[in-house]
């Protein structure tokens, strides 16, 4: 069977879509405070029965539906300051459907741990509103020997990632607020289970370059009832710099250039009792993109917010 895909990283997309909690992620501008702590558990479906090979949006007729299921706990800790400390891994299981009703064997296991520092360098008053400049520097890494090549049921790229993002926000005082962060993605080589590739020319190793990227977010958000519940639309994407696109009717693989813009909407609630309780959801959907799938996805967790 062909496998004609690359399947989403979701920790890739998490900062992007999921719904910018008190748990924070790393291209958000919520901070905790020095010695708080915030925990989250984060349900993820995402799945895709089309998908773009090059620039060409196309069905796969063997494959029906591809469907990738992740559970995620993170964490967010003011370290000192203004300097925020932010973690997380993802348990990912992925599949897909046939025509007829029967179901290919996925993948599954343990992704990618990410840990991230967070500093806001800028929290002024200007005019009726605050500016807020953060920049985030990141580095992810696998945690299982999964099989980056195994595509589209990979659990992930399989290579390490340094990111460094830059954040701006500004948020009147009745709670509106706009943010926008672009960041640079360095990624690393990843190994596949076999001696020969193709990439824009032949390659006798079974070592691939994963093309670096850069990755772009903008957002428009409100809080309602004395910040409680907040709500938020945004576009983010992923391009990368370089790479090569899935030949005709052949299997993706890591060293392809993949292109991908989603919208996103999300909306989270922090109760009063008990105190720092929260909880989440958020819907998404690719609308544009290169040697992916166009893929809708939905969330849901929950976050909880103490002191040390």
């Amino acid at each position: 069977m062909k496998h004609n895909i690359l399947p989403v990283c979701i920790l890739a997309l998490l900062p992007l879509f999921a719904p910018r909690v008190k748990a924070q992620t790393p291209s958000d501008a919520i901070m905790m405070e020095p010695r708080q702590f915030c925990g989250v558990l984060l349900y993820d479906h995402g799945s895709f029965d089309q998908y773009w090979e090059g620039a060409k949006l196309r069905k796969n007729g063997t494959i029906e539906t591809v469907s990738r299921n992740s559970g995620l706990a993170m964490f967010a800790y003011g370290v000192v300051g203004q300097l925020n400390l932010i973690a997380g891994l993802p348990y990912v299981e992925t599949h897909s459907t046939e025509p007829n009703g029967g179901k290919f064997n996925g993948a599954n296991g343990l992704q990618d741990l990410s840990i991230a520092l967070k500093y806001r360098f800028l929290n002024k008053q200007l005019g009726k509103g605050k500016l807020a400049l953060i920049s985030t520097l990141g580095f992810s890494m696998p945690v299982s020997n999964y099989l980056s090549d195994y595509r589209p049921y990979s659990l992930g790229f399989g290579a390490p990632e340094l990111s460094l993002r830059g954040i701006i926000q500004y948020e009147l005082d009745n709670g509106l607020y706009a943010r926008t962060a672009l960041a640079h993605l360095w990624r690393g080589q990843t190994e596949a289970e076999r001696d020969y590739y193709y990439n824009n020319g032949s390659y006798y190793t079974p070592w691939m370059d994963v093309p670096n990227a850069w990755n772009y977010h903008a957002a428009l958000g409100k809080w309602f009832f004395k910040y409680t519940l907040r709500v938020e639309a945004g576009f983010s994407g992923v391009h990368s710099v370089s790479g090569d696109d899935i030949r005709f009717y052949n299997a993706p693989q890591p060293t392809n250039k993949t292109v991908e813009n989603l919208v996103g909407a999300s909306a989270q609630y922090y109760f009063n009792k008990p105190k720092g309780l929260g909880v989440l959801g958020y819907f998404n959907r690719v609308i544009q993109g290169r040697n992916v799938g166009q893929t809708t996805g939905f969330g849901f967790g929950l976050t909880y917010v103490f002191k040390i």
